[in-house]
């Protein structure tokens, strides 16, 4: 119950679309000009490791590869204005993500006070990106990716303890990040496998559809799975944090405390679900009126 209950303050479905929007507007500028940077040293290209991570054919290939690769004719560089928009977008990635370990751990927002420590997890986030790219090909012989998966979990849970770390601006001592950052590398494993298995319909069935917006359609969707699983790991997270700390000083919540924890859990539910009714039902007025 506190988890939910944890999750709901937190806005969790809203703060997953937030952040995946802004891991979207980021990271597709990002893997373009990633992409171009590195195959001037070694060979890569974003798309083709998208396409053979995810076994993707036909529509879904071919319109990953026309939104991630520039023109066989022009070269991807940014002008002063594409440099401007891209700090931008990947600091605004950074806060957003800033932002779900300040509300989880009920800290005071710092916003761009901290700023250099979100510079410093971008500049991670990308040799993490690296690492685990590098072992998915070198390790995912299988189908499903079950070895690749497993050792991507230990990279995922180190990572994202420090992330928790520097982007609270070391605030949150790590130690106390540890359940989370174990909850979230096992999670993310799961989704690593299910992703493997349900994104190649879905970036091909969208790509039919729509053509190269729908492997934008699909990436969004992608990635807010990815940003959910992340957000519930926080809530679950804190509180197993606190479960652990109320272990250790031998405190038994009473029967009371369990009931008002249920009844606040079963009001805030009935809230969301009246405004979710009354906007539907809005909307259908207005519809009906047009």
């Amino acid at each position: 119950m506190r988890v939910i209950n944890r999750f709901q303050r937190i806005v969790g479905f809203d703060r997953s679309m937030a952040l995946a929007s802004s891991a979207l507007t980021a990271l597709v500028p990002l893997a373009i000009l990633g992409g171009a940077a590195l195959s001037e040293v070694v060979h890569y290209d974003s798309a083709d490791r998208i396409i053979k991570r995810y076994s993707l054919s036909g529509a879904g290939a071919e319109a990953v590869d026309s939104l991630l690769s520039p023109a066989e004719s022009t070269t991807a560089s940014l002008g002063v204005f594409g440099v401007v928009f891209l700090t931008i977008s990947v600091l605004s990635f950074a806060r957003a993500s800033q932002r779900l370990f300040e509300q989880t751990w009920e800290l005071k927002p710092l916003s761009v006070r901290n700023t250099r420590n979100g510079l410093w997890w971008i500049l991670t986030l990308g040799v993490y990106a690296v690492v685990t790219g590098w072992l998915t090909a070198a390790v995912g012989g299988n189908q499903l990716r079950l070895v690749a998966a497993v050792c991507e979990a230990s990279v995922s849970g180190v990572f994202l303890i420090w992330s928790g770390w520097i982007l609270s601006a070391k605030r949150i001592p790590w130690p106390d990040l540890i359940p989370f950052g174990i909850t979230a590398a096992v999670l993310t494993a799961a989704y690593s496998v299910g992703a493997t298995l349900y994104l190649p319909r879905l970036f091909n069935s969208s790509a039919a559809r729509y053509g190269v917006v729908g492997a934008v359609f699909a990436m969004i969707s992608a990635l807010f799975a990815a940003m959910l699983v992340l957000v519930a790991s926080a809530a679950l997270g804190r509180e197993v944090r606190d479960e652990l700390s109320r272990i250790r000083q031998g405190h038994r919540p009473s029967d009371h405390e369990v009931r008002q924890q249920w009844d606040s859990l079963v009001d805030q539910t009935r809230s969301r679900w009246r405004t979710a009714r009354e906007q539907v039902s809005h909307r259908r007025t207005k519809g009906a009126d047009h």
